[in-house]
C-alpha cells in the first residue's frame, strides 16, 4: 500500500492507494474496513440463496443510527417477486453462521446486519493506529481508469472565493472560500488532482475610478500597510463624487428624454449636458479604463500594483483559513481572442443575434425558455462578465484538460451559471459543459463587526477571536497552560465561523450569530475543538508510547460504549465516500458531532485514570484512534485541530 504526502495547506492530509482487486465494484477491503463486511455478506448471502452477489453488494446501505445496524439490505431493492416481509425473513433464516457478523434480523422490510464487535475492534483500531492521517482516504477513487493506474488521476478545477479587488471581502466570498476549500480537500483525499483557482474581479471601469481616485486621495504609506482597506476607502470617496456629479447629469438626461418624446428641440439641453459628462469622474474612469484596454503601460502598471498588493494581503487571510490557491486568475486574464472566437462561433452557428445594436442569445429559441435572454456584447462593443466567462471556460479546458470543473458561487448566480453552461453547449461544446458543475449556497444574514458595519473578513475574524479570548480567560487554570492564548483564540474563532457555516445544508442561508457560534454548549466549533483537546489531554497524561498502544490487549474493550465508538470509527471511510455524493460539508460535521456525543457519554465508564494497566492501554488505544479520526475529519473540513484550550 503506497502512501504519499500531498502538497496542500492542510497539513498531514495523506493519501493511500491499493493494487488489490475485488470482484465487486469500488470495493477496497484493505482501505475500508466496512468493505470487508460488505464483501463477506454479499458472498455468504449469495451462496446461501442463489441471488446474484453483485446485486446484493450494490444494494447494501449505510444506517443513519447505530441501533439500526451497521449495514442494512432493503430487500425490495433486490427486485425478487415475493412479498418483501416474507423474503426478508427467508433471507435472515438462510444466512449462515459467520465469524464476522451476528445472525441478521428483520426490521420491517430491511435485513439488518450487526458486526461482531471483537473482530471489528481489532481490525479498526489496529488500522487507524497504523495508517494515522491516511485512514479513510482512497486514492483509487480518483483514478481516470481504475483498471489501469498508470493513466493517472482525474483532474479537477475548483473555482472559489473570487473577491473583487478594492471591495470588501463579504459573507458571500467567505462562504465560497469555506465550501470551496472543503471540496478541494475532499477530492484530494479521494485521489483527484485538484487545482484551486481564485477568479478575481480585477477588470472593468471601476479600476479607472480607482486609479483616478488614488491620484486624488491615495497615500503610499497606507497602501503598503493595508492595501485592500485603503483602496476601499479611496473607492468610497471617489464614488461619493460620482454620485454628486451624477444627480444633475441624470436630471438633464430625463429632461432631454421628455423633450424628445414630445418631438421638441433638446439641443440646448444637450449642449449643457456635454461638458458635464465630459468633466465627470465617471467619464474620466471610462477613458482611463479604455487606455488600460488599449495597453497603456503606465495605466497597466498602476493597476498591476493594486492587484499584486491585494493578492499579497488576500494570501495572508486565506492562510488563516488553511487555504492556499494554486492559481490567481481573474477577468483581466481572459484573452480578447478567446472572447472573439466565442462571438464568431455563436454568430456563425446562428445562436447569437443582433438586438438594438447589442449581441444577444435568446435561449427561448434554443429550447431553454427559463433562461430568458442574455447580452453577449453591449451596444458600445464591450464584453460582459458572461462573455469573459465563456472565454475562460475554453481557455481552461485547453490549459488544464480537466475532467471536472466546479464553480462555488452563491445561489443568486444560478441563472448566470446556467446560461454560461447552455451557451458552452450551444457553441458545440456539450461534452465540456457536462464536465462543469455549479455548487451553490444560500446567503449569510447579519455578518457585521462589533462596530455594526459590514466590513472586511479580517475585522470579523478579529471580533470572533476577541470573543473566544474573553471566554478562555474565564478559566484561569487552563488559560495559564496554553502556550499562545491569542493564537489559540484566533484558531477557535475561525473554527466557530467555519463550523457555523458548514452545519446546515449549503443551499440554506443562516444568521451570523456571534454568541451562539462561540459557545461551548451544543454542536459548535469550540465544542468540536474541545473534544479534540480533551482526547489529546487524556493521551498526554497517560504518558505511553506508540509501542504500548500497538501491544494493547483490545479484547479488554468489552463495554457497549467502546463497541459503539469503534463501530462509528469504522464508518469514517464510508462517510468520505458518501460526502463525495452529497458534496455537503454537513455530512462530515454531523458524523464528527455523533462521535463527540458517544465520547462524552462514555468517559465515566471508560475511565483511564485509576484503571488496571492493561485496561488503561486498551482504552488509550481506543481514544488515540478516536482522536486520529476526529483530527482527519477536521482537516478535511479545513479546520486546525488544537491540542490545548
Amino acid at each position: 500500500m503506497a502512501s504519499s504526502d500531498l502538497p496542500t495547506a492542510v497539513e498531514a492530509l495523506t493519501l493511500q492507494t491499493t493494487s488489490e482487486t475485488s470482484k465487486f465494484p469500488n470495493c477496497f477491503p484493505s482501505l475500508n474496513p466496512v468493505d470487508i463486511y460488505r464483501e463477506h455478506i454479499a458472498q455468504k448471502l449469495g451462496e446461501a440463496t442463489g441471488i446474484d452477489q453483485e446485486k446484493i453488494y450494490s444494494r447494501l446501505q449505510w444506517t443513519s443510527t447505530l441501533d439500526k445496524g451497521d449495514l442494512v439490505l432493503p430487500v425490495a431493492a433486490l427486485q425478487i417477486k415475493k412479498k418483501p416481509q416474507e423474503l426478508c425473513e427467508e433471507l435472515a433464516a438462510k444466512f449462515p453462521e459467520s465469524d464476522l457478523v451476528l445472525p441478521p434480523s428483520c426490521f420491517g422490510v430491511h435485513l439488518q446486519f450487526f458486526f461482531r464487535p471483537e473482530r471489528l475492534t481489532h481490525t479498526v483500531i489496529r488500522r487507524i493506529l497504523k495508517e494515522k492521517a491516511a485512514f479513510g482516504t482512497n486514492g483509487n477513487l480518483g483514478l481516470k481508469d481504475p483498471s489501469d493506474p498508470s493513466k493517472g488521476s482525474k483532474k479537477m478545477i475548483v473555482e472559489f472565493s473570487s473577491p473583487n479587488i478594492a471591495k470588501p471581502f463579504h459573507a458571500g466570498h467567505l462562504r465560497s472560500t469555506i465550501i470551496g476549500g472543503f471540496l478541494a480537500n475532499l477530492h484530494t483525499v479521494m485521489g483527484w488532482d485538484v487545482i484551486k483557482m481564485n477568479y478575481l474581479g480585477d477588470w472593468g471601469k471601476q479600476y479607472g475610478l480607482l486609479a483616478n481616485g488614488f491620484k486624488r486621495f491615495g497615500n503610499e504609506e497606507e497602501l503598503l500597510k493595508n492595501p485592500i482597506g485603503h483602496l476601499f476607502d479611496v473607492y468610497v470617496k471617489i464614488n461619493a463624487i460620482v454620485s454628486e456629479q451624477d444627480a444633475p447629469i441624470k436630471a438633464l438626461k430625463e429632461q432631454i428624454k421628455a423633450k424628445k418624446e414630445k418631438n421638441e428641440d433638446a439641443s440646448e439641453l444637450e449642449k449643457e449636458l456635454a461638458p458635464l459628462v465630459d468633466a465627470s469622474e465617471d467619464e474620466a474612469a471610462r477613458r482611463y479604463f479604455k487606455s488600460m484596454e488599449d495597453g497603456d503601460e503606465a495605466a497597466l502598471a498602476l493597476w498591476r500594483r493594486f492587484r499584486d498588493l491585494s493578492i499579497k494581503k488576500y494570501r495572508e487571510t486565506y492562510a488563516r483559513l488553511n487555504i492556499d490557491f494554486d492559481v490567481y486568475s481573474g477577468e483581466s486574464q481572459v484573452k480578447d481572442e478567446s472572447m472573439k472566437a466565442a462571438y464568431d462561433t455563436l454568430e456563425k452557428s446562428g445562436v447569437a443575434e443582433k438586438s438594438d445594436g447589442a449581441v444577444i442569445v435568446d435561449f427561448t429559441k434554443h429550447g431553454a425558455k427559463k433562461l430568458g435572454k442574455a447580452i453577449i456584447v453591449r451596444k458600445d462593443g464591450t464584453p460582459l462578465y458572461l462573455t469573459r466567462d465563456i472565454g475562460a471556460i475554453t481557455e481552461r479546458d485547453e490549459a488544464y484538460h480537466f475532467d471536472k470543473m466546479i464553480y462555488v458561487v452563491a445561489a443568486q448566480q444560478d441563472l448566470h451559471l446556467a446560461q454560461l453552461f447552455k451557451i458552452t453547449e450551444l457553441m458545440g461544446h456539450k461534452e465540456l459543459a457536462n464536465r462543469c458543475q455549479h455548487i451553490n449556497f444560500g446567503m449569510v444574514r447579519g455578518m457585521s463587526t462589533r462596530k455594526g458595519t459590514v466590513k472586511f473578513l479580517d475585522d470579523v475574524l478579529r471580533d470572533v477571536a476577541d470573543k473566544m479570548h474573553e471566554v478562555m480567560q474565564k478559566n484561569e487554570e487552563k488559560y495559564k497552560q496554553i502556550e499562545d492564548p491569542k493564537a489559540t483564540a484566533d484558531i477557535l474563532g475561525i473554527t466557530s465561523v467555519m463550523v457555523q457555516d458548514m452545519s446546515g445544508k449549503r443551499v440554506n442561508g443562516y444568521d451570523f450569530n456571534l454568541e451562539a457560534m462561540t459557545s461551548f454548549e451544543g454542536d459548535t466549533g469550540p465544542y468540536l475543538q474541545y473534544a479534540h483537546a480533551r482526547l489529546c489531554s487524556i493521551i498526554r497524561k497517560a504518558n505511553l508510547g506508540a509501542e504500548d498502544l500497538d501491544s494493547a490487549n483490545l479484547d479488554l474493550l468489552t463495554e457497549t460504549q467502546a463497541h459503539d465508538l469503534v463501530r462509528l470509527l469504522s464508518s469514517w471511510p464510508d462517510v468520505l465516500v458518501n460526502t463525495m455524493r452529497t458534496l455537503e460539508p454537513t455530512t462530515i460535521i454531523t458524523y464528527l458531532f455523533r462521535m463527540t456525543h458517544i465520547l462524552s457519554s462514555g468517559y465515566d465508564t471508560l475511565r483511564v485514570v485509576g484503571s488496571e494497566p492493561e485496561v488503561l492501554k486498551a482504552r488509550l488505544a481506543l481514544y488515540a484512534s478516536a482522536r486520529q479520526v476526529l483530527n482527519n475529519g477536521m482537516r478535511v473540513l479545513g479546520l486546525s485541530p488544537v491540542e490545548r484550550m
